[in-house]
């Protein structure tokens, strides 16, 4: 199973233990998840504390390479934490043996890439020791330098390389019908309802790229697409285990 772990999610220190021991207990029981790490909150605050401006556009943070510098140190520093807390795990990001190779997405949007590979058998080889691997969201791009991906992008990529199920942990408890109204989750959603959704409105901003991400995912071969809320272990527990959120269903399923 692939585990996008949002920043958004993860900015309280006891919730981020407790989320990452409900992980451990996925390895435990032989799941072998792998975890994308994003740090939007962490990254947009070491920018500020650097005097660096940043902006985003169409969802994408504009990355320079001043702030690639910043970028590459909050998710390094993160991502040990995070396999810190997991237990038997490594922090990597994408630079590490080259695990994610990408190409720029965009001038406007300088540093920024889409993720064109993914070496799956290092990941396989860290599962088969027992080592959960944590990805940051950097790529490595045909000169070998680095680029800033969006995490949820690299989660549907890892998923598809590894043929594996992704749940999307994040700070809502999936999509809503109402973000005004938690009740309204809607517990699974088809392409088709996706694009109703975005067309009038009841899914926009932060929440597209993850339904997008979402859809890659099992365009990309993987199994199943879950966006479940990571604010608390109990939470957690549910969505990793398929008991709640939102499931996004394929082609041959919805």
């Amino acid at each position: 199973m692939v585990v996008k772990y949002g920043g958004n999610a993860m900015t309280d220190d006891a919730t981020r233990r407790a989320v990452a021991a409900e992980i451990r207990a996925l390895r435990d029981e032989g799941a072998a998840p792998v975890v994308v790490l994003g740090g939007g909150p962490f990254i947009t605050a070491a920018l500020d504390a650097a005097g660096l401006p940043h902006r985003f556009v169409r969802g994408l943070r504009v990355t320079s390479a001043d702030s690639l510098e910043v970028i590459e140190r909050v998710l390094t520093l993160l991502g040990k934490r995070l396999a810190q807390d997991i237990g038997p795990a490594v922090g990597l990001t994408g630079r590490d043996a080259e695990l994610l190779r990408a190409v720029p997405l965009s001038s406007d949007l300088d540093r920024v890439g889409r993720v064109t590979g993914v070496d799956a058998a290092v990941l396989r080889g860290l599962a088969s020791i027992s080592l959960v691997p944590v990805l940051g969201c950097l790529a490595v791009d045909g000169d070998g330098g680095l680029l800033n991906v969006n995490a949820d992008d690299v989660a549907a990529a890892v998923a598809g390389a590894l043929g594996a199920g992704v749940v999307f942990l994040t700070n809502v408890p999936g999509v809503l019908d109402d973000p005004q109204r938690p009740e309204s989750l809607v517990p699974e959603l088809t392409r088709s309802d996706v694009e109703v959704r975005i067309a009038d409105g009841r899914i926009a901003g932060g929440m597209i790229p993850k339904v997008e991400a979402a859809l890659a995912a099992l365009r990309q071969g993987a199994p199943f697409a879950v966006i479940a809320d990571g604010r608390d272990a109990a939470s957690a527990r549910a969505g990793l285990r398929g008991a709640a959120g939102t499931r996004v269903l394929g082609p041959g399923n919805g």
